[in-house]
């Protein structure tokens, strides 16, 4: 199975117990994880037409398809054991489910805090990680 991607930012500390949160509930191992500011998070940016200045959204790459905001959430939690019921949100408008998903990501800094670095794995998550 070919892994999917997601991109987060990683000096942001909401960003970083996110991505443990979906290490530990990722049972299948179906989930690689970069950085928005590593090298392979900047390639994938580039590749996507993406700034590779704004880091205020997750990505999630899936067969090619890139998956931003709201919508990149629920295809994570749609993988997570105990999350998948966090699917049934897809049928809310997009347009609600982004404008919750903005307000959390303006003020994630402020809210959670901001790391002077990019998280490092443990050994055993290296594998995990891209870039």
């Amino acid at each position: 199975m070919q892994k999917d991607v997601i991109l987060f930012d990683g000096v942001c500390n909401f960003c970083n117990a996110s991505i443990n949160f979906v290490i530990d509930h990722d049972k299948s191992r179906r989930f690689c994880f970069a950085s928005l500011q590593s090298d392979y998070g900047q390639a994938i940016l580039r590749e996507y037409q993406r700034s590779v200045q704004d880091f205020d959204t997750v990505l999630l790459v899936r067969e090619g398809k890139l998956y931003e905001k709201s919508t990149a959430v629920l295809e994570i939690a749609r993988h997570l054991a105990g999350w998948r019921w966090l699917y049934l949100f897809r049928f809310l408008p997009t347009s609600i489910r982004d404008f919750v998903y903005g307000l959390i990501a303006r003020n994630r800094y402020s809210l959670f805090g901001k790391a002077d670095a990019c998280r490092i794995p443990t050994k055993e998550e290296r594998a995990l990680f891209l870039g």
